[in-house]
């Protein structure tokens, strides 16, 4: 397995495809990456050698990637928590932020169900 990043890249698989599996490369920057480095898209990691491996290496390190990325991210949603803006506050209670409903759907943000009791109707 080849190690970019911090980041064990499967070997079986095409270097666009196995490059996105770093925090931060998707497909567009693959490609450009290994555009960069000189190394053909269809090529599996198996195939490449030290040298092309060293270049992508470069080519990745220009990036905001992995850790420094995800501390950002971090910053950001903190920074919104902490102003206190809507979708700061929406951060804080854990749910959606986008404008998307929440009375029927919403359950990746919301988790699993609370059941909460409910009062009987009282009767004649």
């Amino acid at each position: 397995m080849a190690r970019i990043a911090g980041v064990d890249i499967p070997n079986y698989k095409r270097g666009v495809i196995a490059l996105t599996y770093i925090y931060g490369v998707g497909k567009s920057r693959a490609q450009e990456v290994l555009k960069e480095a000189g190394v053909s898209e269809d090529k599996k990691v198996n195939e490449w050698d030290d040298e092309e491996i060293g270049k992508i290496r470069e080519a990745v390190g220009s990036y905001k990637i992995e850790g420094e990325l995800r501390s950002e991210v971090q910053l950001s949603i903190k920074r919104l928590m902490d102003i206190g803006c809507y979708r700061g506050i929406r951060h804080r209670i854990g749910l959606p932020l986008r404008g998307q409903r929440t009375k029927n759907n919403s359950r990746t943000r919301k988790g699993k169900r609370k059941t909460v009791a409910n009062k009987k109707k009282a009767t004649k």
